[in-house]
């Protein structure tokens, strides 16, 4: 348990109450953020709080409704991006390639990328101005899961998906993806489909354990960022994520902050 949950909700006279807190959130009305917390289905830092009158920092505090993390602070921004290819993971690019400037136009705050995709890789970013969330999300050590489809050259086999989860050595060390399986595959010279899913932040990995099997990625797509899903979003474009995205991102960024005490941030993929 953190300093912050050991706190538990704020004195009588201090700070918002927690039922207008959430109704500000978007939580539900104040009358039935009332009836969650009576019910017990709030927790503050941590600590399940059952009293009407119980305050709270939305500025330092953490609340959350049946398990899911609550956004109380509105000037956080998130926001998802499909990116596209030939595109680099920089809000200022040194070389003048292009960057990622030309996503963020319709948000008044300065947003920063989670992570990273290379040039040629498209697909799920997310930009956003909380930088403890990005810190954590990035970081390698909190292996957040991410779901990649590639199309590769040649006839991918069954053994080959055998191989790509029990284990490969590149070379800077070995690698297996969390899952792999195979969508289509074409004898006639249309390549193959592959998902892949992995939490590594390693630079490059797709390519390099594709590479690694005999099968060169030619297109390359990041599906998922942990419970985000691209869906129906159109290559360059973004949107705010929604309500029930936001508290899926935020519970996962405060699952165990612990872990990024160690190593570097995500790398290009």
């Amino acid at each position: 348990m953190t300093d912050q949950e050991a706190q538990g909700p704020r004195e009588a006279t201090e700070g918002v109450r927690l039922q207008k807190a959430l109704a500000n959130a978007g939580v539900a009305s104040r009358r039935v953020a009332e009836q969650y917390i009576v019910e017990g289905r709030v927790r503050v830092n941590g600590t399940v709080v059952t009293e009407l009158g119980s305050r709270i920092d939305p500025d330092r505090d953490l609340v959350d409704v049946d398990g899911t993390a609550v956004q109380l602070d509105q000037s956080k921004r998130y926001v998802m991006l499909n990116k596209p290819t030939g595109v680099v993971s920089s809000m200022k690019d040194d070389r003048g390639r292009p960057d990622l400037r030309r996503f963020t136009k319709d948000w008044p705050e300065r947003l920063y990328n989670v992570g990273r995709l290379d040039a040629e890789t498209s697909g799920l970013l997310v930009l956003t101005n909380d930088g403890e969330l990005a810190h954590v999300l990035a970081h390698p050590s909190f292996g957040v899961t991410k779901v990649y489809i590639a199309k590769v050259e040649g006839v991918v086999t069954s053994q080959t998906i055998q191989k790509l989860v029990r284990g490969i050595e590149l070379e800077d060390g070995s690698i297996a993806a969390d899952k792999a399986r195979l969508l289509s595959a074409s004898a006639e010279g249309g390549g193959s489909l592959v998902e892949l899913t992995l939490h590594s932040g390693r630079n490059r990995i797709v390519r390099r354990m594709m590479d690694a099997v005999g099968h060169p990625v030619v297109e390359l797509v990041r599906r998922q960022f942990g419970p985000l899903h691209l869906g129906t979003l159109p290559a360059g474009r973004a949107r705010e994520l929604t309500k029930v995205e936001r508290g899926a991102l935020l519970t996962l960024a405060r699952r165990d902050t612990s872990s990024t005490q160690a190593g570097e941030g995500e790398q290009e993929t």
